[in-house]
């Protein structure tokens, strides 16, 4: 039997009696997690799926961004390594060049990305604590100084998931028919 069998039967072994052992204690480890505070954990899927109910403008979005955003990322969202804030526009065309500037206008692909990146991990000091209202503002006021979308944009799960970024069709998905099959132990290079 191959190293790789032995494995495999040994996992299979575990998964079917750690059901078993864990019946027999009562472990009390962690607290229940209600579906809220569940679903902040999963990622706002790429054409909009999952964003929440809210909407704001490019106006509020430039107000919550000087209060909250700067420090970091700079007063023209240009960024500010000092307080290791990267630059939030700029750089198109510059992925192939030797210094390529990877920003929310020249990298990502999806604007669905900005929002959910915003709405879970910024402010960096206060990771998750901006409502969806603040991130559709902050969403559109930054998809407006990258010049996306117009200046008197608002932003909504609608209007989010109809915006093209510049960058759309910079990534290869894997699903092509030059994707590489990889069989047990064959490579079919």
């Amino acid at each position: 039997m191959s190293m790789l069998k032995r494995l495999a039967l040994a996992l299979s072994g575990l998964i079917v009696a750690l059901p078993a052992f864990a019946q027999d204690y009562d472990l009390e480890i962690g607290t229940p997690v209600s579906a809220e505070e569940l679903a902040r954990f999963f990622a706002i899927q790429p054409g909009g799926t999952g964003l929440p109910p809210g909407s704001g403008s490019v106006a509020e979005g430039k107000e919550i961004y000087h209060q909250r955003c700067f420090y970091c990322h700079g007063e023209k969202l240009e960024g500010n390594y000092d307080a290791a804030g990267p630059a939030l526009v700029g750089g198109r065309g510059s992925l192939t060049s030797a210094k390529p500037l990877k920003t929310v206008e020249s990298y990502w692909p999806q604007a669905s990305t900005l929002f959910d990146y915003t709405w879970r991990a910024m402010p960096f000091d206060q990771p998750g604590s901006l409502s969806a209202d603040e991130v559709y503002a902050l969403a559109a006021y930054i998809l407006s100084e990258a010049n996306i979308v117009d200046e008197d944009a608002r932003m909504d799960a609608e209007a989010l998931s109809k915006i093209v970024m510049p960058n759309a069709d910079g990534f290869y998905d894997g699903s092509g028919p030059d994707l590489r099959i990889y069989r047990a132990g064959h490579d079919d290079r």
